[in-house]
C-alpha cells in the first residue's frame, strides 16, 4: 500500500503526463479505491474535475464514503478521463481479472494507471512480510495481452485508450508484442 504522499506524488505526475499530450482531466474514477488517496487528491488539487471512487468492501465504503462496486461484475455506463486501479486484480481469479480489465476499459475514455504486483514482482521487489500474499499471482506478459487489447503501455503504470486521440510519438509507447503467426 502506498502513502498518501506517494500517491500525490504519483498523481501529479500522470495528471501533468496527461496535460503534456493535451488531455485534460475532466473525470475520474478511482477503482479499489481503498482510503482514497487518488480521489483525495483530485478533490483538493483539482476540485472542478468530477471524482468517482469504489471499492468492493462495504467497510471501505461505509469509512470513505466510495460507491461499492466489484469492477469484475460492474460495467460503468460512463467513461471517465482516468481510471486509477491500484492493487486490485491480484484479487481475482483469470476470468474475474479479464472481465475487469474489459470493465476498465469500458470506464476508460483517456487514460488509465494500473497496478498489479506481477510474479517478478513478487520474487524480487515486494516485501513479503507486509504484503498479502493469498494472491492470484500472474505475470508481466499476462497483464500486457489483456491490456494491450484496448491500451497503448506508456510506462510507469499508465496505459492510455486505443481510440483516445491522445497522439503519442513512438518512442513515449511500449512497443506492441508481436503476436505469433500460429
Amino acid at each position: 500500500m502506498h502513502s498518501k504522499t506517494q500517491v500525490a506524488n504519483l498523481a501529479t505526475a500522470v495528471h501533468a503526463l496527461l496535460a503534456w499530450w493535451q488531455a485534460p482531466v475532466r473525470s475520474m474514477l478511482e477503482v479499489g479505491a481503498g482510503r482514497g488517496h487518488w480521489s483525495s487528491w483530485y478533490r483538493t488539487h483539482h476540485p472542478r474535475v468530477k471524482v468517482v471512487s469504489t471499492d468492493i468492501s462495504a467497510h471501505a465504503c461505509e469509512r470513505y464514503g466510495h460507491e461499492q462496486r466489484d469492477i469484475s461484475r460492474w460495467r460503468p455506463h460512463r467513461q471517465s478521463d482516468l481510471v486509477t486501479c491500484v492493487g486490485v486484480l491480484q484479487y481475482l481469479d483469470d476470468d474475474g481479472a479479464i472481465r475487469a480489465i474489459n470493465n476498465l476499459a469500458r470506464a476508460t475514455r483517456t487514460a488509465l494507471y494500473f497496478e498489479a504486483p506481477t510474479q517478478f514482482d513478487m520474487a524480487h521487489i515486494v516485501d513479503r512480510r507486509s504484503t498479502d500474499l493469498d494472491v492470484y499471482v500472474r505475470t508481466g506478459a499476462w497483464y500486457r495481452k489483456h491490456l494491450t487489447r484496448h491500451f497503448y503501455e506508456v510506462g510507469a503504470g499508465l496505459w492510455v485508450r486505443h481510440d483516445s486521440g491522445v497522439m503519442l510519438y513512438e518512442l513515449e509507447q511500449h512497443p506492441r508484442p508481436r503476436r505469433s503467426r500460429r
